[in-house]
């Protein structure tokens, strides 16, 4: 499997004595759409319009608002964080992902799977192979996908809802989103995790 090398460096501190790195890679660049994005696009939508339609009938722009009367200013500031809000549902969390992505390493040892990112502040999640919970692949384009080792909780279910908009949140089991030949990668992992029970199972 190809080494990246801004991966291995940035990697290569997480790991323990006689822990070595198999595979390492960051996410793509591109803009993917997930499942979950089904439901988000149409909220981020209305709620984005609603509250630039509110806020500009309490301007006095339309409708009954206050055409006649001085604008409230202080009803006006009032709706402007939910205008912001609206905004970064509807585009700025792409941006974000993107900022985040940059930021975002992958990593298998003959261990360990590792997510590593260096965004506001350090975060590291990682999941021994031969324990994970599960290996799920999800295929999306162009060989492309995402590797999980656990199962997903709905967005309703989640303990943090608003993990649902940060497409490249860091969860306590880790999650490859985005990669390359996803395919290849999940053929490691499975092979190295058979590795490890088969020799779990050999008596000392």
């Amino acid at each position: 499997m190809p080494i990246d090398q801004a991966s291995y460096a940035v990697a290569q501190p997480e790991l323990t004595a006689g822990e070595t790195l198999l595979w390492e890679g960051q996410p793509s660049a591109s803009i993917i759409f997930r499942k979950e994005d089904v439901f988000l696009i149409p909220f981020s939508l209305l709620w984005g319009g609603f509250a630039i339609f509110w806020e500009a009938g309490v301007s006095g722009y339309w409708g009954n608002g206050l055409k006649h009367n001085a604008p409230s200013y202080f009803v006006m500031l009032w709706g402007m964080p939910f205008v912001l809000i609206g905004q970064y549902l509807i585009w700025g969390r792409f941006l974000f992902t993107a900022w985040k992505k940059r930021r975002t390493h992958y990593a298998i040892t003959n261990r360990r799977a590792l997510v590593v990112q260096d965004s506001w502040r350090r975060k590291m999640a990682s999941a021994y192979l031969d324990t994970l919970p599960a290996l799920i692949k999800e295929n999306s384009s162009n060989g492309m996908g995402r590797l999980r080792f656990a199962t997903s909780e709905p967005i309703w279910s989640r303990r943090n809802g608003w993990s649902a908009w940060d497409g490249m949140s860091v969860e306590n089991v880790p999650v490859f989103r985005d990669i390359e030949d996803v395919d290849s990668v999940y053929r490691l992992v499975s092979e190295q995790r058979e590795r490890l029970r088969d020799a779990d199972k050999i008596p000392t």
